[in-house]
């Protein structure tokens, strides 16, 4: 195992546990909230350990990890499979499931089931979810089973046939208004937060100034209470054109590439593994091995 256990080494320190509450908090006393996705242990304990607030496990899994071209294809099975992974590897950061297209479309009781799921079957803390006042039912029923509920307006992935493409949302008076009365509408039904994507900045202050839910952006300028990205998109792990909004802060494509590019060339070459880097027998039993091979090629001499 490659990652140091929990207790050892950096880890040792663990911060307070992050709640709605902390979220609600940090808006009051404007502190920035910080969001990125994560699919898996590793990245998520690597993420959780730097001191992120949100950690969410979006349908972006969809694209990033397993290769469709949009998020609607990803199913509840695969979207619970990667939280379990998520939750075993953090322990500050608020886990939060995005809820896969389809999930909770239909009647409001399998939305309702399948929110239930992510909480008693993945450990998730909170689920996410996409749509404006279409979703305020939903939302209450999910607050009255205890399910803390993210919401998610403006260019919203799941509705990418119905958008045309991903659109940048509220260009114009009437779609400004639909957001306004959208993000109104989720902050009264008792959202503890609510993503805002591909939002022109003034809009996205507007409402951040309205609603007593924080907001977190993508792609909606810097006035918003928080910001979210996609880890792989800020680590240079994403193969499509990156969008506007997104910056990088490492390239872990280079990273992989070269050291595999490395392990190869060593492994070719003989230099790995050397004898550092191999298991050798005790003193007490290498003595009787090798007397072993010696009648060994003995017999074999003698025939």
């Amino acid at each position: 195992m490659s990652l140091i256990p929990f207790g050892e080494g950096q880890a040792a320190f663990i911060r307070p546990k992050v709640t709605t509450l902390t979220i609600h908090d940090k808006k009051l006393r404007r502190e920035p909230i910080t969001c990125l996705t994560a699919y898996d242990y590793a990245t998520s304990r690597l993420v959780d350990e730097a001191g992120v607030d949100l950690i969410l496990v979006g349908d972006s899994l969809a694209q990033v990890v397993l290769g469709y071209d949009n998020t609607i294809p990803v199913t509840m099975e695969e979207m619970l499979h990667h939280t379990r992974a998520v939750r075993r590897a953090v322990k500050s950061a608020l886990v939060i499931a995005d809820m896969p297209f389809g999930s909770y479309h239909g009647e409001t009781a399998e939305g309702v089931r399948n929110a239930v799921r992510f909480v008693k079957e993945a450990g998730a803390e909170a689920v996410k979810l996409e749509g404006g006042s279409q979703r305020v039912e939903l939302i209450k029923r999910l607050l009255d089973s205890e399910i803390p509920v993210m919401g998610h307006i403006g260019l919203t992935p799941q509705s990418v046939h119905k958008m045309g493409g991903y659109k940048v949302q509220g260009k114009d008076l009437g779609g400004i208004e639909r957001l306004v009365k959208d993000a109104i509408a989720l902050d009264r039904a008792g959202v503890f937060a609510l993503v805002l994507e591909g939002v022109p900045r003034e809009v996205a202050a507007m409402i951040t100034h309205e609603v007593s839910a924080p907001t977190i952006g993508i792609g909606a300028g810097p006035d918003c209470d928080g910001q979210v990205l996609v880890f792989h998109d800020i680590v240079n792990l994403t193969f499509a054109p990156a969008a506007k909004f997104v910056r990088r802060y490492g390239d872990a494509a280079s990273l992989i590439s070269n050291a595999v590019h490395q392990f190869i060339s060593d492994v070719e070459s003989g230099s790995y593994p050397s004898d550092e880097e191999s298991y050798h027998l005790p003193k007490e039993t290498k003595a009787e091995f090798e007397a072993i091979m010696r009648r060994k090629q003995l017999k074999a001499y003698a025939r």
